[in-house]
């Protein structure tokens, strides 16, 4: 009887997950020890902001501080909300099922957009219908469906153009079509889609630098040139047309043993930045509050997943990109202990996401939390 009783409970459970309306949740003790084994500087804390959701990957913010969260294979979006101001959310929302690696989120002015693998959609109104989500409608469907490479990452720049890019198909390899490894933009009706640069072989995170409103995106090198070859990027876009090297050159200088051409280093733009290899940097942020000290603002902070094929594994983290004016000039580490002392993974963070009060908020997809920073130290 008992055990038909468990049964029963997590049926319910379940139906509660799917059905499209706010749950109240807490933070579970059980990442109490892990938020133990993670490092912030002295002076910062760490907590859970959010759980129960599955996949967590890109954020975006929207106003009244909701936070909407695309996943990836799980295919769901959520909004959550800290309603009671305490730090922790205690409302979700599940917005969308179902779809095809819902990744990229970002918000303007009343409207949600979502970027699946091949198509960008967009949710009118949201935040009046958080519990009853309007269909969505679509404003292009004409991007590859390739998984591999393929989720997409989704930000509105500074000219109120959306930006998102489209991954290789693959390790290594030239595609067919122009649209692969490039980074594009588009009005939020669909219209003037634009490739505005190539060479890209897979960008999940990018942010415009303060002042200068310069775009700097992440990319992910080539696998299968040993532990410490190619380095991971941190690029920046300047002008329409740009090629970033792929698939001849990684990292700036190290010419792919299987693809050849008569290109020369110089034809194609170079790093602003090399992460070490296979630390795979994914979301990126310039911080622009005044929460954390001075020494933080307009820096680049940048989630790195941690790596998968690598003899001893590397990244998971979030690390710090020091600027001065319009290039970066060193990095260190603002929160590691995602990989233990015994290389065992406790967590992949994916994302970060600046708060109206200057927090910032990480999502992890490993466990499907999202993390909050605080500054509490003197100033």
């Amino acid at each position: 009887m008992k055990d038909m009783v468990c049964i029963f409970m997590k049926k319910i459970m379940f139906a509660l997950l799917l059905f499209n309306t706010s749950l109240v949740f807490a933070q579970p003790d059980t990442y109490q020890t892990l938020i133990k084994q993670l490092h912030v500087p002295e002076g910062f804390s760490l907590s859970v902001y959010a759980d129960n959701l599955p996949g967590a990957r890109s954020l975006t913010l929207a106003d009244n501080g909701v936070v909407f969260v695309g996943t990836g294979q799980e295919g769901q979006v959520y909004a959550i909300q800290d309603t009671n101001a305490d730090g922790k959310a205690d409302k979700r929302h599940i917005i969308a099922t179902k779809l095809m690696m819902p990744n990229g989120v970002a918000y303007q002015e009343g409207t949600l957009f979502v970027a699946e693998v091949n198509r960008i959609t967009r949710y009118d109104h949201i935040l009046e219908h958080l519990n009853n989500p309007p269909k969505p409608v679509v404003i292009y469907d004409q991007l590859p469906s390739d998984p591999h490479h393929g989720w997409k990452y989704l930000r509105f720049g500074p000219d109120g153009m959306l930006y998102t890019a489209v991954g290789a198909p693959c390790n290594i390899c030239k595609p067919k079509e122009a649209i692969y490894t490039s980074l594009v933009r588009l009005n939020p009706d669909g219209s003037q889609f634009e490739i505005i640069a190539i060479g890209i072989r897979n960008t999940v995170g990018f942010d415009w630098q303060p002042g200068t409103k310069t775009l700097f995106f992440t990319d992910n090198g080539r696998d299968y040139l040993g532990d410490d070859a190619p380095a991971d990027e941190l690029n920046r876009w300047l002008t329409v047309g740009e090629h970033f090297g792929f698939p001849y050159f990684h990292a700036g200088d190290i010419a792919d043993p299987i693809m050849t051409t008569d290109k020369k280093i110089s034809d194609f733009t170079p790093p602003a930045w090399k992460f070490k290899a296979h630390v795979a940097p994914l979301g990126a942020r310039f911080y622009r509050g005044d929460q954390f000290p001075p020494p933080y603002k307009n820096q680049l902070f940048v989630a790195q997943h941690g790596s998968w094929n690598r003899s001893k594994p590397d990244g998971y983290r979030i690390a710090l990109v020091k600027f001065d004016h319009d290039l970066p000039i060193a990095e260190d580490v603002f929160i590691d202990g995602w990989l233990d002392k015994n290389d065992k993974v406790l967590g992949r963070p994916v994302d970060v996401l600046e708060m109206p009060d200057g927090s910032l908020l990480i999502s992890d997809d490993q466990l499907g939390v999202i993390y909050q920073v605080k500054y509490t130290g003197k100033r």
